[in-house]
């Protein structure tokens, strides 16, 4: 026990680390460093400065906005360590280890290196270990390796150390579940040292990614902060020229300055994408974060697993091979009863349980009307001799009216060498096998034997020899049906799609070609083929490859960031423990909903709860609706507020005896334009064709491309529009050496109808309002018709006139 203690103290505890947790006031100072939420602040203050200290409301609805988003930022940052607190609860709480000769059960936390353990089904491994002995031993990895099926493990001497984890018989992987058979092991490495612990190191490593949104957000906050500022200082240099008094400059100046900032983007932007949240729900995706909608429309690579998510996750028997005189009937009954899985039929379903390759035999059966329960009714199971990875063979014994039947599956060049055939017959069975195998199936033989009597003692020798061949059965994973069109609909839409397996490069490659996402061209390669990549090379290669199989997390991890190097964005699927890392790494990781770990949840952006890949193209269409809707509120609110920068700037610039507007209706317009229609915009249908246009780059600003001279101009229109109204009223239409407000009336009640006009225009980035259809958008109708109540309320209603200055 004292040397144990000591050894606990030089290797530490069996336990994973967890990253430090900020304090909630950390938290909330980070938020204030955003340039968004300090423009946001800078608004407040210049609106509660332009109303003369006493109009204090928009300054309370733009502090509201800056309190939502730091309330939901800080929500997501406390889920950042819940992918490594999910590692820390599938460590085993106990474990059984022989100390001082005895068998004891202990805290796994205590087990350090050369602790012998036991373990059997059912267990939850501690600990990595080497087998020293085993029985019959399976492995369940799928959430480390990706393997879909478990795996059989045995005592070796040793292997070589480029092994990849997959590969490695004769070890235990922490974290894992023993399926089947016992094994007396011991433990080579604990904690931060185990392959759990070098995933949770990699989490704790990797900062969170800044999505493309929020960069692009960070960009206009600071063009805002920029252009606010010298409108400012350029508005108080003219108010000086003019010789006009210091009061009165400040405060026009602070009007230009509220004018020439959007405070409700944030906002509008906030709910745009929280409406896309709820669109994705309906399509089987739920987003963790908000901004996580809009970069799936920036996604120019998906990286996805292919069990499960590619594949249906359930072997299914596809090809037969019945040998001689042999019946497929024969064959299925022999697969049906040599067999461990359990049949529950309800109704007209049925549900089978057990090892998956079974599974795929009873399943197969069944629909050819043949009952496992049935068939184990009439001839029941009275002997067996159990699978063994040395033997590569499985055998029942079961009676019959005649006597009994032995009944084997197994591997087919193991048990062919046990059946009754000759020479010719073999080759043709051999190469039968080796056609199947080619094309990535998992192929069983199986083959009987009739005997007297049962053996007071059962051995191989005697039960698994002159047999009769009866035939083979390919499996594999299929495709799901749905998959094949939405990797068509990825290469239409730019998106490069990426398989990256745990599974078996032929395996890989197989399915990889009947979804088309292995074409003419592509390159395949190994895990173990990337360790000899340096990260340069890859970078530079990465394009060339379609599938990589039999990789480990670093693997993963080095294949998204090469992808990113070369400026994508990257959407990464994965539902094990050993996908957590590349998806944290990802722009955008996506867990499995079904058979995902907590700790791949954890880590994810966003969960599939139908574990389907075409489900991520349906999230990439609703993202590239999305960012084009969020385009759509920033060009209509910028524009809008060009306008009104113009209307002011050119008015104090020309002298202007009185002003087109006053801070209370700039305020105003800020309201009544600002939020309705502009929100309106974010309730756009995603327009036809967005599917057949190229990845937007993620490292072009937002205002290429003619988007910023696009605001430019009409806003400039606007604003000439606004300034050829108050012209009519003040030189037209009234005295102009009276100041009867009429002019400040016609350019107040045109700026906002204007305004109003133009969110119609901007409803398509293609297409004109008599293409899209004026009814299209009944959320943008009632958003006009509610917007222009109720400044045509401010124009009528008296009371309303007074405090309007109309």
């Amino acid at each position: 026990m004292q040397q144990n203690q000591k050894r606990l103290q030089s290797f530490g505890r069996n336990e994973l680390e967890v990253k430090k947790k900020e304090s909630l006031l950390k938290k909330v100072i980070g938020q204030l460093e955003d340039p968004m939420i300090i423009v946001l602040l800078i608004a407040a203050f210049l609106s509660y400065v332009s109303s003369g200290f006493e109009d204090w409301i928009d300054s309370v609805i733009i502090l509201l906005i800056v309190v939502i988003n730091a309330i939901i930022s800080i929500s997501q940052e406390n889920n950042a360590n819940k992918s490594l607190e999910a590692l820390q609860k599938m460590s085993a709480p106990l474990a059984k280890v022989i100390r001082n000769g005895k068998l004891e059960h202990v805290e796994a936390a205590t087990l350090v290196p050369g602790d012998i353990i036991e373990l059997e089904a059912g267990d939850l491994v501690p600990a990595d270990v080497r087998i020293l002995s085993a029985a019959n031993l399976k492995a369940d990895e799928s959430a480390m390796t990706g393997e879909s099926v478990p795996v059989n493990k045995k005592a070796l001497e040793a292997l070589p150390e480029d092994t990849v984890l997959a590969d490695r018989k004769n070890m235990l992987i922490s974290s894992t579940v023993i399926t089947n058979g016992r094994a007396t092991c011991v433990v080579t490495s604990t904690g931060m040292k185990t392959e759990v612990g070098r995933i949770a190191n990699m989490l704790i490593s990797e900062d969170d990614n800044t999505t493309p949104l929020q960069r692009k957000m960070a960009e206009i906050s600071k063009l805002l902060s920029i252009i606010c500022l010298g409108i400012c200082v350029l508005m108080f240099i003219v108010g000086l020229l003019y010789s006009r008094p210091i009061l009165e400059i400040f405060m026009m100046a602070v009007s230009l300055g509220v004018a020439a900032i959007p405070e409700g983007l944030a906002a509008i932007v906030t709910i745009v994408l929280a409406l896309g949240v709820q669109r994705l729900v309906k399509r089987h995706a739920i987003v963790k974060k908000l901004p996580a909608v809009e970069t799936l429309g920036a996604a120019s690579v998906i990286c996805s697993d292919k069990t499960g998510t590619m594949t249906q996750n359930k072997m299914t028997v596809v090809e037969t091979f019945v040998h001689g005189s042999a019946t497929p009937q024969q064959l299925l009954v022999i697969g049906a009863l040599c067999n461990d899985s359990k049949l529950t039929v309800n109704g007209s379903e049925f549900q089978v349980t057990g090892d998956p390759t079974e599974i795929a035999f009873v399943s197969k059966a069944y629909e050819e009307n043949l009952d496992k329960n049935e068939l184990e009714a009439n001839m029941p199971r009275v002997a067996e001799i159990p699978f063994d990875s040395e033997r590569k063979l499985m055998s029942t014994i079961h009676k019959t009216e005649q006597g009994y039947r032995v009944m084997v599956k197994g591997a087919p060049d193991v048990l062919l060498k046990r059946c009754r055939v000759d020479e010719a017959e073999a080759q043709k069975i051999a190469a039968k096998n080796a056609d199947m195998a080619s094309n990535a199936l998992r192929v069983l033989g199986v083959a009987y034997k009739d005997i007297t009597e049962v053996p007071e003692e059962l051995t191989s020798e005697d039960i698994e020899n002159h047999l009769t061949f009866v035939g083979l059965v390919g499996m594999i994973d299929p495709p799901r049906q749905e998959v094949k069109e939405a990797v068509a609909q990825c290469y239409d839409a730019g998106i490069r799609p990426v398989m990256i397996t745990g599974d078996h490069k032929l395996t890989a490659v197989a399915i990889a070609k009947e979804l088309t996402i292995f074409r003419s061209g592509n390159l395949a390669m190994t895990g173990s083929e990337l360790d000899m990549m340096p990260q340069e090379i890859l970078e530079e290669e990465v394009e060339k490859y379609s599938v990589y199989a039999r990789v480990s997390p670093e693997h993963k991890m080095r294949i998204v960031k090469a992808w990113q190097a070369k400026g994508m964005v990257v959407a990464m699927t994965g539902d094990g423990v050993n996908d957590a890392p590349a998806l944290k790494v990802a722009d955008i990781g996506c867990a499995m909903g079904i058979t995902g770990t907590d700790v791949a949840k954890g880590a994810a952006d966003m969960i599939l709860t139908d574990d389907n890949f075409a489900t991520i193209v349906h999230a990439v269409e609703q993202g590239r609706g999305i960012f084009s809707n969020i385009k759509k509120s920033i060009q209509y609110l910028l524009s809008c507020n060009i306008g009104e920068i113009i209307t002011i700037f050119v008015a104090t610039a020309l002298n202007f005896h009185q002003m087109p507007l006053v801070a209370i209706q700039l305020l105003w317009l800020n309201l009544v334009t600002d939020s309705l229609p502009a929100l309106a915009l974010g309730m756009e249908p995603v327009e036809p064709g967005v599917m057949k246009q190229k990845p937007r780059d993620s490292r072009k600003s937002i205002f290429a491309d003619g988007f910023a001279a696009s605001i430019i101009f009409y806003g400039v229109l606007v604003g000439a529009i606004t300034l050829a109204a108050y012209w009519l009223g003040e030189y037209v239409l009234s005295d102009p050496t009276v100041a009867d407000g009429t002019a400040n009336t016609m350019a107040f009640a045109t700026l906002v109808f204007g305004e109003l006009t133009r969110a119609f225009a901007v409803r398509s980035e293609t297409r004109s309002i008599f293409s899209i259809g004026v009814f299209s958008n009944s959320a943008m109708n009632k958003a006009f018709l509610v917007s222009l109540a109720l400044q045509l309320a401010v124009l009528f209603i008296p009371f309303l006139q007074e405090i309007f200055k109309v």
